[in-house]
């Protein structure tokens, strides 16, 4: 299991391997949920960190749709 993850660490990402990210976390999160229900979590903690790395993603995806941020290699300084 990775350890929460920072809005600059997912800027290294590309948009296809931020879509799998959140794909990834998203199944992880709903396995969560079912261990929870089920009275097998050990960790509820993880539930919440899961939760927030959604939350970053799903931010870093619209401040790019937005122009707030830039995928990596589509730098617009280099071409200036």
């Amino acid at each position: 299991m990775s350890a929460e993850t920072t809005a600059h660490e997912l800027d290294e990402f590309n948009d296809v391997d931020l879509e799998a990210k959140l794909r990834e976390s998203k199944e992880e999160l709903f396995n969560l949920r079912f261990q929870a229900a089920t009275g097998q979590l050990e960790s509820h903690g993880r539930l919440r960190t899961v939760k927030k790395d959604i939350a970053r993603i799903y931010t870093v995806v619209r401040e790019r749709e937005l122009g707030i941020r830039t995928a990596p290699g589509t730098n617009d300084e280099a071409t200036a």
